[in-house]
C-alpha cells in the first residue's frame, strides 16, 4: 500500500516540478502598487501588460467609491447564509435584471465564481444518459466539469466543424439508445489564442442535430460586439447560445459569474446548481460593485473604444514587426516564439529586469513542447506608447534569441 502524500510529493506535475526554481518569479509572482499599466514588481516599475483588466474598470474612480461606499455601510459579511435560506436581496436580484436586459436573455442566475460555477453548472445539466461534446481547446474549468460527467464525452479538434459533426454523430446514436441529450461546450474567446469560438457555425448545427449549446464568454463579454454584450452578439447568434456564461473577473474587475438562459433554465439552475445552494452569498459590495461596473460597461462606449484603438495599434504593430500572433480576432494577443522552457526563463527574466515589461509566460503543457507564448492583455488604460515601447522591447527580444544569445552555452561564455 502506498502513502498518498509520498505520492504527491515525489510526483509533482508538469507545472510543479518547476517550483522550487520558479515561485514567486516566474510562478505565483507579486505585483504590487495601484492596479494599471505599470505596476512595481521585484522593487521595480513594469509596464504591465498581465492583467485581464480590459476595460481598465479596477481602478475607476467611480467603481473604487461604490465599492468603498458599499463596503462601508455593509461590511463583506452581509448576507449571510446562501440565497436560498437566507442570503437573498434587492441588490442581488437587480443585478441579475441588469444583466439579463444587457446580454438580451431572459434571466439570469449570479454564481459567485466562475470556476466553481462552470463545473456546478455542468454537473447540474446532465446526468449519465446525456453526451457532452466539448472543443479540445476548451478553459480548464469546462474540463473539470466535462470530467465529473458520469456519461459519455467526446472532444472535437479545435474550432473545426467538420470535426465536431462527426462528435454530433457519434453523440446522436448514443443518445438514441439512452435516452439522454447532448450538450455542446465551447467558449466565446479562447483566452490563450484570442481565436472566436464558431459560435455561428455551431448554433447553425441545430438545424441538422438536436443539442444545447454552452458558451463560456469570459473573455469576450464586454469587450466583443457592438454594445460590448459579447461573441454571441459579435457574431449575430445570441439567440442560438443557449447557456450564456461569462464571469466577472475580466472587463467586470471584480468577483462572481452568472448565467443567462430562459426563465425554466433558470430556475432549473437556481434550485439545482450545488455550488449555489451550498454556498454563502455574494457579499453585498461585490454586487453593488457590479451593478456600478455593469453601468459603466454599457454606458461609457469610450472604455470599448480605448480598448480597440490599443488592440489595433499592438497586433497590428507587431504583425508589421514579424511577430506570429497566431490567429487572434480578439484583445487576447499571443506572441508565439520558437525555444525552450530554460530560454524561456531567460527571455522572462531579461523583459522584467532589463525592459521592465511585465508579461505572461506559457510553456509546455499549455502550448506544444518547443513553443513560448508571451501573452499579452491589452487594456483602455493602456497607451500608445505602451505599445510602441512593448515593440520595441520584444523585437530585441527575438533578435537575441534568433542569435541564440538566451542558449545555456551563451550565457556561460558572458559569464566567463
Amino acid at each position: 500500500m502506498n502513502d498518498i502524500f509520498e505520492k504527491v510529493v515525489n510526483k509533482m506535475g508538469p507545472l510543479g516540478m518547476y517550483a522550487d526554481d520558479a515561485h514567486g518569479y516566474y510562478t505565483f509572482p507579486k505585483l504590487s502598487g495601484p492596479i494599471g499599466p505599470r505596476m512595481v514588481f521585484n522593487g521595480k516599475s513594469n509596464l504591465n501588460w498581465s492583467l485581464n483588466n480590459y476595460l481598465g474598470l479596477a481602478n475607476h474612480p467611480e467603481v473604487m467609491q461604490a465599492d468603498a461606499e458599499a463596503a462601508a455601510q455593509f461590511g463583506m459579511a452581509y448576507p449571510m447564509g446562501a440565497r436560498m435560506m437566507s442570503g437573498n436581496s434587492d441588490y442581488h436580484d437587480t443585478l441579475e435584471r441588469d444583466l439579463a436586459s444587457f446580454i438580451k436573455k431572459p434571466e439570469v442566475i449570479l454564481l459567485n465564481y466562475g470556476y466553481q460555477g462552470v463545473i456546478s453548472a455542468i454537473d447540474a445539466l446532465v446526468d449519465r444518459h446525456d453526451v457532452i461534446v466539448y472543443d479540445a481547446e476548451a478553459h480548464a474549468c469546462i474540463i473539470d466539469g466535462v470530467r465529473l460527467h458520469m456519461g459519455k464525452r467526446f472532444v472535437y479538434t479545435h474550432n473545426n466543424i467538420e470535426s465536431l459533426e462527426q462528435q454530433l454523430q457519434r453523440a446522436n446514436k448514443l443518445v438514441q439508445q439512452s435516452g439522454g441529450g447532448i450538450l455542446v461546450i465551447t467558449e466565446g474567446v479562447f483566452g490563450m489564442s484570442g481565436s472566436q469560438g464558431k459560435l455561428k457555425e455551431i448554433a447553425d448545427l441545430k438545424k441538422k442535430y438536436n443539442f444545447r449549446l454552452f458558451v463560456d464568454d469570459a473573455h469576450g463579454f464586454g469587450t466583443m460586439g457592438e454594445t460590448g454584450a459579447g461573441t454571441g452578439e459579435e457574431q449575430g447568434c445570441m439567440d442560438g447560445i443557449d447557456i450564456y456564461f461569462s464571469t466577472f473577473a475580466k472587463s467586470m474587475a471584480g468577483i462572481g459569474a452568472f448565467i443567462g438562459s430562459d426563465p425554466q433554465i433558470v430556475k432549473f439552475l437556481r434550485y439545482n446548481m450545488r455550488s449555489q445552494i451550498y454556498a454563502k452569498s455574494l457579499p453585498m459590495p461585490m454586487v453593488i460593485g457590479a451593478i456600478k461596473r455593469l453601468e459603466l460597461l454599457r454606458t461609457r462606449k469610450e472604455l470599448k473604444a480605448n480598448l480597440w484603438n490599443i488592440v489595433n495599434a499592438l497586433q497590428n504593430g507587431l504583425r508589421e514587426h514579424g511577430f506570429n500572433i497566431g490567429v487572434t480576432t480578439t484583445p487576447v494577443t499571443p506572441v508565439l516564439l520558437n525555444g525552450t522552457v530554460a530560454q524561456a526563463t531567460q527571455i522572462t527574466h531579461d523583459l522584467r529586469e532589463n525592459f521592465h515589461i511585465f508579461c505572461s509566460i506559457v510553456i509546455y503543457p499549455v502550448v506544444p513542447k518547443g513553443v513560448i507564448m508571451l501573452r499579452l492583455i491589452p487594456t483602455a488604460v493602456h497607451t500608445l506608447a505602451d505599445v510602441d515601447e512593448t515593440i520595441k522591447a520584444f523585437s530585441e527580444i527575438k533578435r537575441k534569441l534568433d542569435n541564440n544569445e538566451y542558449s545555456p552555452e551563451f550565457i556561460q561564455q558572458t559569464l566567463a
